[in-house]
């Protein structure tokens, strides 16, 4: 094992730039091109990666500090290097620090490089942004009527190592925009329309002239991210600007969160600057699954987005929310709603709005199906007490779970999901089940029900309801549903309409069983009837489909053997 220097790479036009997240600690195992630190300007945080494997043995550099090209950050210990960072190996050629392009000033022209006049307009184009290809905007800081001065951000693009933004090449007003959100954007392409301005002359177009960086070990070049030249000029825009901004965060951190569902503009940063790191993404995480957390950003949204907040409609055109004085009646008392019923609320407004949902209603003859029940835990209870196992006690719910199964595997339709303007048919089966907690509603998720039998989903169930009402449900134990139930089996109630959980497009709801005199051709017999009342929609479903489903689920709860057809 040799030790080596890890160094800054060459970062363009930029003379110190701030260490912002450490990604190692001395004794991990790093991988070639994994990232080590993440260093940040005024316009761009850029992730520094390694260009060798090996074992952390030290780091340089700590949180605040400010770095350079060339700056060691870490030794790190190689198995079978050449040799010791006192004695560099020969530069690569083709990749060489001598040969990477520079950002140099432009000569005086009447257009800038991001810039062309067409018709009076000013076209504004992505500039040069290193080796990079199909870029993502994920942010965009102006709109059409927009007055822009020259070097004035406009977006943000993000890479899987690094997030910039682009400016303007010219000063004007935005007649048109030519991207959006999620758009993917290459070097050349047109950004937005500018008119009654002039096209930058001279100075070079900040974040246009960028640089392959390359992250050097004893002078042994290899690539890594790019990022943006510094503008002179104060920027108009800083990811640090609050709400109405990009999460101040990295892209590794917003890639974290965005897998774990998690909204950054909800979670409060712990690093420099108020940066948000991934320890801040995973407490924010626990905060939420346990309901103890209650932050201004919640608080401030939540009401807008609760049928009985202070949100006045007006996106939808609706009159004014009233604003009633209600104490001036007779004595109140005000309770903030939980954390749970604020982020449940907002997207149960979204669903109702937005799904054209119909709930058809019915009833399943579940007699048989319940003595079976009856008896397989009286047989579960009586095998335990001798000694053969732990008892488990089988729920309605379980069976119901299996026949929901075998149902969308009859219509698939019910287990799938929009995309734009095709449906995704999903070939695994997820049945979340809404679970009441002291904190509000949850819904845990059994996953891959079709390969489990009866005893193994109810024992899942039962550890998942305790998880819930203890708020330790992880958020993948929450995520992944391709269609849920919703039963009120233990309350009571006759019928209802749930609403469906976005993206998926139906659910099924469930009341108490009660026994019903039921007329078999000759008589009335007692039998004890399941109310069932499935929700979907109808942009994915049709009546007759949702109909034929229903009258399915029915037949298998009669008869649970063409679970087996």
């Amino acid at each position: 094992m040799a030790a080596i220097e890890i160094k800054v790479p060459d970062i363009g036009d930029f003379t110190e730039v701030t260490v912002i997240e450490l990604m190692v600690k001395p004794g991990d195992t790093v991988a070639v091109d994994q990232s080590l630190l993440t260093v940040e300007s005024d316009k761009a945080s850029m992730e520094i990666p390694s260009s060798h494997a090996g074992v952390v043995k030290e780091l340089r550099v700590k949180l605040g500090d400010k770095v350079a090209e060339g700056s060691v950050v870490l030794m790190l210990e190689v198995a079978g290097a050449a040799a010791a960072p006192s004695a560099p190996a020969a530069p690569a050629p083709a990749v060489a620090a001598a040969a990477v392009p520079v950002a140099a000033a432009a000569p005086a022209t009447t257009v800038s490089p991001g810039a062309s006049a067409v018709g009076g307009a000013v076209e504004v184009h992505v500039p040069d942004i290193g080796d990079f290809k199909d870029v993502t905007v994920i942010e965009v800081m102006v709109k059409p009527g927009d007055s822009v001065k020259l070097e004035q951000s406009l977006v943000t693009v993000e890479s899987d190592k690094a997030s910039m933004e682009i400016p303007s090449s010219a000063a004007g007003v935005i007649r048109e925009l030519k991207v959006k959100l999620g758009d993917k954007v290459n070097v050349g392409d047109l950004l937005a329309l500018l008119e009654g301005g002039a096209a930058a002359v001279s100075a070079p177009v900040a974040a246009a002239a960028t640089v392959a960086p390359q992250v050097s070990a004893s002078a042994v070049a290899a690539p890594a991210p790019v990022t943006a030249a510094a503008s002179p000029a104060l920027p108009a825009h800083k990811p640090v600007a609050g709400p109405a901004g990009l999460p101040h965060a990295s892209p590794s951190v917003r890639r974290f969160a965005r897998e774990l569902g998690v909204p950054l503009d909800e979670v409060k940063g712990s690093g420099p600057k108020g940066r948000i790191t991934q320890d801040d993404v995973q407490a924010f995480t626990k905060a939420v699954m346990s309901g103890a957390m209650q932050t201004r950003a919640i608080a401030a949204s939540a009401p807008k987005a609760t049928a009985g907040g202070a949100g006045d409609g007006a996106a939808l055109g609706l009159i004014p929310w009233p604003k009633v004085d209600f104490a001036k009646f007779g004595p109140i008392e005000r309770k903030e709603m939980s954390r749970i019923k604020k982020i449940s609320g907002a997207n149960l407004l979204r669903n109702a709005i937005m799904i054209p949902a119909v709930t058809n209603h019915d009833d399943a003859d579940i007699t048989d199906l319940e003595a079976f029940r009856v008896s397989t835990n009286l047989e579960a209870e009586k095998a335990a007490k001798a000694g053969n196992g732990a008892s488990v006690k089988v729920t309605m719910l379980a069976f119901l779970i299996k026949a929901c199964v075998a149902a969308l595997k009859r219509y698939p339709e019910f287990n799938s999901s929009l995309d734009g303007d095709a449906l995704v048919y999903k070939n695994y089966w997820h049945i979340g089940f809404a679970a009441d907690t002291p904190n509000g509603l949850m819904v845990p998720v059994i996953k891959d029900a079709d390969t489990k039998g009866i005893f193994q989903i109810s024992s899942e169930m039962s550890e998942l309801a305790k998880k819930a009402r203890d708020g330790k449900l992880s958020p993948a134990e929450m995520s992944g549903a391709t269609f849920t139930i919703s039963s009120l089996g233990g309350i009571g109630g006759r019928y209802f309409t749930p609403i469906i959980n976005a993206p998926e497009v139906a659910i099924l709801g469930v009341c108490r069983s009660t026994t019903e005199p039921v007329w078999d051709g000759k008589a009335f017999q007692p039998r004890l009837m399941l109310p069932l009342s499935l929700t979907w929609d109808h942009r994915v479903i049709d009546g007759a489909a949702a109909a034929r489903f229903n009258v399915y689920l029915g037949q298998i709860l009669g008869d649970f053997r063409r679970v087996l057809l």
